[in-house]
């Protein structure tokens, strides 16, 4: 496994997290940041599996 597709889910993890926690303390900045880790993290997964696709195939 691509250490992208580890590290992709660690930060969508962490955005969920993030996200729920600013949602429940009503702090819109913190639930902001938790999108876009969320976001990021989901880019980050999906080139890693890219990459390990294009390992398998080779």
């Amino acid at each position: 496994m691509d250490p992208d597709r580890t590290e992709g889910s660690m930060k969508n993890i962490k955005g969920r997290v993030k996200e729920g926690l600013g949602k429940a303390l009503g702090d819109s900045k913190m639930e902001t940041e938790g999108k876009m880790d969320k976001a990021e993290g989901k880019i980050q997964n999906t080139i890693g599996g890219i990459k390990d696709s294009m390992r398998k195939s080779t």
